[in-house]
């Protein structure tokens, strides 16, 4: 039977998400969560075996989220469910430990494979992102915000759909002056020199939310 844990902060998602894995054999869905918090207090506190996990959640970031199951709970296989196209967050969630990443717009025959194939030890991803990582992400071929440390990527996307210094600081729990000073290295890396180029590039590139 695979132990499922649904994490999502959306009630309709979460019930939409259950009531597919209920009409599934060998799957049970045995706990749920509405935060990053919950999350890693459910996973911690009840035997699971494959975590569908949102992306876009309060609390501590998924990226942290991940690196804290792949840390603590090794054996559970954690598979990335989101709104946001592969080329924003697919690669990271993987690198940072992800069995597999998947899009809510796939289909739900398509979530019962994932989550059976992570269970068993493979990863999922799709045939677009496998080439990606068969091209081994070489940075000097990657696009500029691929080189970004995942805590760097947040802060662009964050001043990039507009928010201030202040606004990122509270969003992602950080001081000012740190954001500020991720902001320097954003610019610095990405040979770019004020907020306003940040945005055009967010905008550009599609990395809004």
């Amino acid at each position: 039977m695979i132990r499922l844990l649904i994490a999502d902060d959306h009630p309709i998602v979460r019930e939409g998400l259950r009531r597919i894995a209920a009409d599934q054999p060998g799957i049970s869905v045995v706990a749920e969560a509405a935060s990053a918090h919950e999350a890693l207090s459910r996973v911690a506190n009840i035997a699971v075996d494959v975590m569908l996990l949102d992306v876009s959640m309060p609390g501590p970031g998924f990226i942290e989220v991940l690196q804290q199951v792949r840390r603590e709970h090794p054996s559970v296989k954690v598979l990335v469910l989101s709104v946001h196209p592969e080329d924003q967050w697919a690669v990271r969630a993987l690198r940072a430990g992800a069995a597999g990443y998947l899009t809510k717009d796939h289909s739900p025959e398509q979530l019962i494979e994932a989550i059976r194939r992570v269970y068993r030890g493979g990863k999922y991803v799709t045939a677009a992102l496998a080439e990606k990582l068969a091209t081994g992400l070489e940075a000097d071929g990657a696009t500029p915000h691929e080189v970004l440390s995942d805590r760097e990527y947040e802060v662009l996307r964050a001043l990039g759909a507009g928010l201030s210094v202040k606004d990122v600081a509270g969003r992602l729990g950080l001081s000012p002056k740190t954001v500020s000073t991720y902001r320097t290295r954003i610019l610095e890396k990405m040979q770019l020199r004020t907020n306003a180029d940040l945005v055009r590039y967010v905008r550009d590139h599609a990395l809004g939310d």
